[in-house]
């Protein structure tokens, strides 16, 4: 059964400072993405970013909204994933703290 995760991840850079940091990372993706087995697709509209990436089959649904001391996330995920949803969490809190640290 699919489901809906959402994290909220703090962050002390300007907001448009962490788009940037955002958007530089989502390239990268994108960039691993094309001619493999990952289809992913990303739009930014203002400081929301909607995005998908589909892999044998299964598709990732989610969203980006950069607020000025945080991004919240929403994911919606596919059965095959809930089952992992807390993994996911944890790695998405992990690598998006990195991120998004003040350097």
């Amino acid at each position: 059964m699919a489901e809906t995760i959402k994290i909220d991840i703090p962050h002390k850079l300007t907001r448009e400072a962490a788009r940037v940091r955002l958007e530089e990372s989502f390239a990268k993706m994108r960039d691993k993405a094309v001619g493999g087995m990952v289809k992913f697709e990303d739009v930014w509209t203002g400081d929301r970013l909607d995005f998908q990436a589909r892999m044998m089959g299964q598709s990732i649904t989610g969203r980006l909204d950069v607020l000025d001391d945080s991004v919240h996330v929403e994911l919606q995920l596919p059965g095959f994933l809930a089952a992992m949803a807390g993994k996911v969490v944890g790695h998405l809190k992990r690598e998006g703290t990195l991120l998004l640290e003040k350097k």
